[in-house]
Order: C-alpha cells, then sequence, then structure tokens
C-alpha cells in the first residue's frame, strides 16, 4: 500500500477528525487556566492579606504584613536593625555575623514550614516566609504553597523577592536552605536560578553563647529566654504538617491561619535575635554574666580575634566561675601571642600550682617552654618537667614527649 493510502486509513484516529462531542469532552478533561473565580476562599484570604500569585497554568498566595520600625519583638524595636548595621561599619572587629558593607534592606531573615524535619525528596516546603527592614517600615511576606501541583508558582514567587545579600536564618544553613535548593533541584528547569549570597545562621552564635544554660537551643527557648518574646496561642511547628495536610483537604484558610501566624513571629524573632547577638559582640557592657562572656571570648578566638578575645578574658581575670582556670589559661595564650611575657609567666606559675591536673600540665609545659627557649634556662626547665612526669594520670603521649623534653634538657644541663 501507498503511503497516502496508509494516510487515508489513519485519517479516522487523528484527533481532529473525531466528532464534535468527543473533542468537546476531551477539552473538558484538561487542566482549566486558574483565575479569580476558581480560587476557594479568595475573600477570607484577602481578608488575611494574601492575594493569589499566578506562574503559567498555577498560582501560589502571598501574605503580606507590615510593620512600624517603631513596633517591638520582645526586647528591641525594629528601629535597632538600621543602628546595629551602622555599628557594624564603623566596627574593625571581625566576625562571621558583621555587615561590614550591609544596608539593613539588604538582609533577608528567612524561615521555612515543612511537611517533615527530614531531608529529601519527600519532604515538601509549603510556608516560604521572610522579613525585611526599609527605611520606613518593616514587610513580613509569605509564600504558601495551596496545592502541592503548585510548586513552580511558590518558587517562582520567592525567587521574585530575592534581590537581596544575605540569608539571616535559625538553623538555615543545614535544613532550610538545603532543602529550598532540593526542591529547585526538580523544578530548575521552570524556574529561574538560585542567586548566591551570603547566610548568617544565628543558631551557631546561639550556642556559642548559650549552651552552657539551656539544654534545648530551639529558637522558642532563645527568644523566650534571651529576647522575652512571650507568644499566646501560638501554633506549635510540631503540628504544622498534620495541619497543613488537613488543610489540603479543606482549602479553608482558618486551619492555617496559626501556621501563618507562628511563622510571622519566627521571622520576626530573628530581627530580635541578630540585635541582641550583634550588641554583645560589639559591645564590651552588653555580656555581664561571666561564663556568658568566656563564651564570647572562645567565639572570638575562633575568628582569630585575638584583641577582642584578649578583652574579654582579661574582664574575667580572678572571677569567680566554673570555667575561671580555662579562661586563665587562654588568655595566658593571648598574652603569649602578643609577646607579653611577663604575664603569660605568671598565669602559668599559678595554673602550675592549682588542683586542676589537666589545666596544671599544660602550665607547666608551657612553663617549661619559656624557660628553655626564651630564657634560656634549662636547669628551671628540667625540675619542672620532672615535677610533671610524677603526675599520675598522664597519656601514653604525654609521658613520651615529657621524656623526650626530659633528655634534651639533661644534656643542655650538663648532666
Amino acid at each position: 500500500m501507498s503511503l497516502k493510502g496508509k494516510l487515508n486509513r489513519m485519517k479516522k484516529h487523528l484527533s481532529h477528525n473525531q466528532p464534535n462531542e468527543k473533542r468537546q469532552k476531551a477539552v473538558e478533561g484538561q487542566p482549566q487556566p486558574v483565575t479569580a473565580d476558581n480560587i476557594p476562599f479568595l475573600k477570607e484570604w484577602e481578608q488575611l492579606g494574601a492575594a493569589p500569585y499566578h506562574f503559567e497554568d498555577s498560582f501560589c498566595l502571598i501574605r503580606e504584613v507590615t510593620y512600624s520600625l517603631d513596633d517591638k519583638h520582645g526586647l528591641y524595636s525594629f528601629a535597632e536593625l538600621p543602628k546595629i548595621i551602622e555599628a557594624w561599619n564603623k566596627s574593625s572587629i571581625q566576625h562571621s555575623l558583621s555587615a561590614k558593607g550591609y544596608k539593613p534592606h539588604e538582609l533577608f531573615f528567612f524561615d521555612t514550614e515543612t511537611t517533615g524535619l527530614s531531608g529529601g525528596t519527600g519532604n515538601m516546603i509549603f510556608l516560604l516566609g521572610h522579613a525585611r527592614v526599609f527605611a520606613d517600615k518593616v514587610v513580613v511576606k509569605q509564600h504558601l504553597l495551596t496545592n502541592p501541583g503548585n510548586e513552580a508558582a511558590l518558587y517562582k514567587s520567592f525567587l521574585d523577592e530575592v534581590n537581596v545579600e544575605s540569608l539571616v536564618t535559625y538553623n538555615g544553613k543545614s535544613f532550610d536552605w538545603p532543602q529550598v535548593k532540593t526542591r529547585h533541584t526538580l523544578l530548575r528547569d521552570q524556574i529561574p536560578a538560585l542567586p548566591e549570597f551570603g547566610h548568617f545562621d544565628l543558631l551557631h552564635g546561639s550556642r556559642r553563647l548559650w549552651k552552657h544554660k539551656y539544654e534545648r537551643m530551639a529558637l522558642s527557648v532563645v527568644e523566650k529566654e534571651e529576647l522575652h518574646v512571650h507568644r499566646e496561642g501560638d501554633t506549635p511547628g510540631f503540628l504544622a504538617p498534620m495541619i497543613y495536610f488537613h488543610f489540603l483537604k479543606e482549602q479553608n484558610p482558618k486551619l492555617i491561619e496559626g501556621i501563618l501566624t507562628h511563622n510571622e513571629l519566627d521571622v520576626l524573632s530573628l530581627i530580635s535575635l541578630y540585635i541582641h547577638l550583634s550588641k554583645k559582640i560589639l559591645s564590651m557592657d552588653a555580656v555581664k554574666e561571666h561564663d556568658e562572656k568566656y563564651a564570647l571570648a572562645r567565639w572570638h578566638l575562633a575568628h582569630r580575634d585575638v584583641q577582642e578575645a584578649t578583652k574579654h578574658l582579661r574582664e574575667l581575670t580572678g572571677a569567680d566561675f566554673e570555667h575561671a582556670n580555662q579562661a586563665a589559661f587562654d588568655l595566658s595564650l593571648q598574652y603569649k601571642r602578643l609577646n607579653e611575657w611577663d604575664e603569660a609567666v605568671r598565669i602559668w606559675e599559678t595554673l602550675f600550682e592549682s588542683s586542676d591536673v589537666h589545666l596544671a600540665l599544660k602550665a607547666g609545659i608551657e612553663l617549661a617552654k619559656c624557660k628553655e627557649h626564651r630564657q634560656k634556662d634549662a636547669r628551671s626547665a628540667l625540675s619542672i618537667t620532672e615535677s610533671l612526669l610524677s603526675f599520675s594520670s598522664l597519656s601514653e603521649r604525654d609521658t613520651k614527649e615529657l621524656e623526650k623534653r626530659k633528655k634534651r634538657l639533661l644534656r643542655k644541663a650538663g648532666q
């Protein structure tokens, strides 16, 4: 059979030759474009400050809430943030939370709500919340997924907003942003690429300063104890997945209103917490408690900022708290780096006589090294080393190193 004949036989199977009735049914079975007329509870959403965002044949909802700069969230008004940014820009402190070079509106205070706490493609983000502080107001925006099939609209609406320099999150480096990246990978052919920017994760700073005080470092604990934020009628985060799945069936905004409020308060707490942590870092007077001051000093040491660390460690000289001896030893090492040897030796001699065997060992080793190499006093260094070898709790490695030192010092002392 010729090609023309085969095509004629197939004509009756081609869609454009179907009867009109059948063609009409096929069209009716296709997804219909999203319009304001077929968004459930649209008036109720509008009353909550939410409006639809359309992208191709899907949509999400964007809710917007504004605050005055004079409004307070816990200890601080939002007007404190521009002052903090200005202080960072004037400061010479090198720190991972430094906003040097930033303007207030370039910080993007960000939090998500998800269908679970685990990672991977099985976990879906249904709410992306963020706050920004502008010259005249604070704007909170939330991007809500009302149907799992509309993720492209959710992330497109979000990426339209991310013209910022840095994220500010709480555990966002480990959870929120990796989740965004995972979901974005699944949609990357439909939406713009993720931008590159800095990231301030306030969980790490909170742990450094307050892990000695609180068993749990959840944002709810930190905001209550440190920021004096007291929530009333808040929907706990762990209930969010269950409530969201119920919402997907009913679509009633009242079901999810509590989660929206919870997320809104979370991003506002990030603003206050960034102010709070920055004040601790930038002002000597902001830290009163000894353990917290020591934690701050160690945080500066982690950033290799000897000058700032030494300031705080000096303030702890003579203080009575659990880690006083360790703080003194850390201070001695800063004196050593600064070539203030008399101060360092004074601390080592004191710690060498202390009942803390671990610190006495470390102080003794430093003292012996100083006697041998700086003061060229091999006999004194040998005496200290022999005393250290008498310690009962030495490790095999410590013993080996001290024996090696002893042999060398015996030769230098002519014994």
